[in-house]
């Protein structure tokens, strides 16, 4: 299965994710990811901390990857699970 997760970098309780597409059968950072969609930064302002590539995410949603949780709670607070559903109408 396809899944849109995060993928760990940065230091040392400093943590920096990058928005992948990935196997699930992967661990979460071994291998190569299938994409990547994009920067997530928790410790930045509310309005800096994701920067993603919107058309791609939807992309791949629409392609029936399917989200974690946490990328699901991201992407509803940045407006593009609304945006996937507004096309699938």
């Amino acid at each position: 299965m396809i899944k849109i997760r995060l993928a760990r970098l940065g230091a040392k309780k400093k943590p920096i994710y990058r928005v992948v597409v990935a196997d699930s059968r992967n661990a979460r950072n071994n291998g190569r990811p299938v994409a990547t969609l994009g920067m997530y930064d928790p410790a930045k302002d509310v309005a800096d901390r994701l920067t993603v590539n919107t058309e791609a995410a939807v992309a791949w949603l629409g392609k029936g990857a399917q989200p974690t949780d946490t990328i699901r709670s991201i992407f509803k607070k940045a407006g593009i699970m609304a945006q996937f559903e507004a096309s699938k109408k």
